[in-house]
């Protein structure tokens, strides 16, 4: 089974997904380099989900405010 046909693993879950396997993960193999490259992977990760948090806030007041009801 490829893994975008997987179920994602949801908060709800208790589970973070695949940053819940990267916590777990030994570092000691990876040498400088590939930790400060993994370090800045990690940092646009954030970034990204950072974006899109900010997205889904924004459509979401936008609804409430669209469908508020109207004050007399």
């Amino acid at each position: 089974m490829d893994d975008d046909d997987r179920p994602r693993l949801r908060l709800s879950e208790g589970h973070f997904g695949a940053a819940s396997l990267l916590a777990g993960e030994s570092l000691d193999g990876y040498s400088l380099d590939e930790l400060d490259a993994r370090i800045e992977l990690l940092h646009a990760e954030i970034a990204r989900i950072a974006a899109h948090r900010d997205k889904s806030a924004s459509h979401m007041l936008a609804a409430q405010a669209m469908f508020r009801p109207k004050s007399s």
